[in-house]
């Protein structure tokens, strides 16, 4: 089990050194600052808040980052920076743009930045977002209830949605969506996005209009332009042997 004020990403708080705990000025043991963002972290690991093995090297200095335009990924750095303050007004990032243009990999990185400084993230693809949504319906007694885990979807720090408009559209979907991102609008919580559709009549048509509006008004967008780096690392590997 992690220490309530060490983070398994490598952030230890400099108040506690880690414990969760400090000394008053009557020499009493008290919790530390960090002790109720660090329980809200730990109830969190073990349900997304991991980053996926292929992105867990990803940096602005690595491939395929390295190689987008600075006018994409300087805004990303920005946020990153600023990443404590963003979290604490609710702002978020909408990553927009074809497939193999670097969304991905830009978000896990916004991603890892909120977890090193000791928030917590969730960080689902859409469709597996709803697939575990649907398991809920079917939960025993002792297991994790819709309730339970809608409640975790809006109140951990930022939610990571990956390929939001992958998912088949259904009245069903369209209300979670919505359900979702109103909730965590309501409770300015930050909201990281990608997808690969980037006309407005697109996205209204795939997540509708009122969650087009939501997440419009709750984060910045950035569109992302430019053709299929995986292609070209693709090429560049077969080309060296």
């Amino acid at each position: 089990m992690t220490d309530a004020g060490a983070d398994v990403q490598g952030w230890t708080c400099p108040r506690c050194g880690g414990d969760g705990f400090v000394l008053d000025e009557a020499g009493d043991a008290v919790a530390c600052q960090c002790r109720a963002a660090r329980v809200r972290r730990a109830r969190s690991m073990g349900w997304a808040s991991v980053i996926p093995r292929k992105y867990r090297g990803a940096s602005f200095e690595r491939a395929p980052v390295n190689t987008l335009s600075q006018d994409i990924v300087r805004p990303v750095k920005r946020f990153v920076r600023e990443i404590d303050q963003n979290i604490a007004k609710g702002r978020g990032l909408w990553l927009m743009g074809d497939v193999g243009t670097g969304k991905t990999t830009l978000a896990m990185i916004v991603s890892k930045a909120a977890l090193s400084k000791g928030h917590s993230a969730a960080i689902y693809s859409v469709p597996r977002l709803l697939a575990e949504i649907r398991d809920t319906y079917d939960a025993a007694g002792h297991e994790r209830s819709y309730a339970q885990f809608f409640e975790q979807l809006v109140s951990v720090d930022l939610l990571h949605l990956d390929d939001l408009g992958a998912e088949r559209q259904t009245d069903w979907v369209l209300e979670q969506l919505y359900s979702l991102v109103n909730e965590r609008w309501e409770a300015e919580r930050s909201i990281l996005v990608t997808t690969n559709l980037t006309e407005v009549e697109e996205l209204e048509q795939q997540i509708g209009k009122r969650t087009v509006s939501r997440l419009t008004e709750m984060t910045d967008q950035l569109p992302l332009y430019g053709p299929d780096l995986r292609e070209s690392f693709d090429s560049t590997r077969s080309a060296l042997g």
